[in-house]
């Protein structure tokens, strides 16, 4: 384990401290929850990227000519005055 010593604003620390004290857990344990999550959720937006950059839009573009041009079946509607970009 490595410890960490930061600056947070004093409003930041009484939230942690409130929401610790709410779901009977240490600061130390909510703090490392939440930056894991931070930093996975950074992460996953890298990938996204990354992948989205490797796209080739021109094979999706004749994959999706291949897609039929009907009504969707019922249940597949789209909601009452859904707009589309």
């Amino acid at each position: 384990m490595t410890t960490l010593n930061v600056q947070i604003p004093d409003s930041l620390m009484k939230q942690i401290l409130d929401l610790a004290k709410q779901e009977r857990t240490t600061v130390d344990q909510l703090v490392t929850i939440a930056l894991a999550a931070q930093v996975s959720a950074w992460r996953a937006k890298e990938s996204i990227a990354s992948r989205a950059r490797r796209a080739d839009l021109a094979a999706f573009d004749r994959v999706m000519a291949k897609v039929p041009n009907v009504p969707p079946m019922p249940g597949d509607e789209l909601p009452p005055g859904y707009k589309r970009d």
